[in-house]
């Protein structure tokens, strides 16, 4: 026995047009797993839980991550953009030969 078209009810016709899961905007409810935490390091959001390895900094590589195609990125991170709380002083000190209280 066939069914008759006008007899299928409409959440029928309409859960038959409905693709299934991409990885778009729909399947982002279905994602509750952390893939990365905060790095010891940098202290970013960006250490890989299964990889083990940072995604900024590269930790745990001893020698931070830092790549030319991104000029922009090595421009943030370079010397001179933190505190330099001990780098700021070796200039002032360097005119008298690191000599104190002379």
């Amino acid at each position: 026995m066939t069914q008759d078209p006008a007899d299928v009810s409409f959440a029928a016709r309409v859960l038959s047009r409905v693709p299934s899961m991409g990885k778009g905007t729909g399947s982002f409810g279905k994602r509750r797993n952390k893939t990365h935490t905060l790095c010891v390091r940098c202290g970013r959001r960006s250490f890989h839980l299964q990889k083990s390895r940072c995604g900024a900094c590269g930790y745990p590589s001893s020698r931070i991550r830092k790549y030319n195609w991104s000029v922009k990125a090595i421009r943030r991170k370079t010397t001179g953009t933190g505190r330099m709380r001990y780098l700021r002083h070796v200039a002032r000190r360097f005119k008298s030969s690191f000599r104190e209280g002379c």
